[in-house]
């Protein structure tokens, strides 16, 4: 069976749409395998993480799925890691895509208030 599975990845991976999304979910895959890893090294269920958070344990088994209708809030994620003893870390790391067309060079400013 795991050849078949393989040929059928094989064959969806040769069309470029495909590919192009398989690989837009690489990182999101790389998180979610970041999660499930960090629990099962605190040798916890879904249900464990869920009480110690105050939560339940279809929460978790949403936090730890590829569901795109469910993003967690980073004070989510926070509490999560505590309860497996992890602290989250988020970062911004300069990626290979290209910068968006709004105007180069100029960071966003907030609003300046004028005098009433």
């Amino acid at each position: 069976m795991a050849s078949t599975l393989k040929r059928f990845k094989a064959r969806a991976l040769a069309r470029p749409a495909v590919k192009k999304a398989y690989d837009e979910l690489d990182e999101e895959f790389a998180f979610l395998d970041e999660v499930l890893k960090a629990r099962a090294e605190a040798g916890l269920t879904q249900a464990e993480v869920a009480a110690r958070i105050g939560t339940t344990q279809s929460a978790i088994a949403r936090l730890e799925s590829a569901e795109a209708r469910h993003s967690p809030s980073i004070a989510t994620l926070q509490r999560y890691a505590k309860a497996l003893g992890y602290k989250l870390q988020v970062r911004l790391v300069k990626g290979g895509r290209a910068p968006s067309t709004r105007r180069a060079g100029r960071a966003h400013r907030p609003a300046q208030r004028r005098a009433a």
